[in-house]
């Protein structure tokens, strides 16, 4: 595999980095590696489980459906 050396890492960059690591129980290059998957490479979503989740929330929320006006009531209630 490929190896790359970075350089002049911000030092508040390479602490966010290091950080996150330790939070995820990661290497430091396992969570730079993570990192940029998540940037460069595209999401790959299996509909049929997108869709069991979306079911799985509407059983949770009793299958109540906003109407239009009460979206609308909802957004301008936190705006001044």
């Amino acid at each position: 595999m490929p190896t790359i050396t970075l350089k002049n890492i911000p030092e508040p960059l390479y602490e966010r980095l290091k950080q996150a690591a330790e939070t995820h129980r990661r290497s430091l290059n396992s969570e730079i590696l993570v990192c940029l998957e998540r940037v460069l490479v595209p999401g790959r979503y299996d509909v049929s489980e997108l869709l069991e989740a979306a079911r799985t929330v509407r059983e949770k929320t009793g299958h109540y459906h906003l109407t239009d006006q009460e979206l609308d009531a909802t957004k301008r209630s936190g705006r001044p």
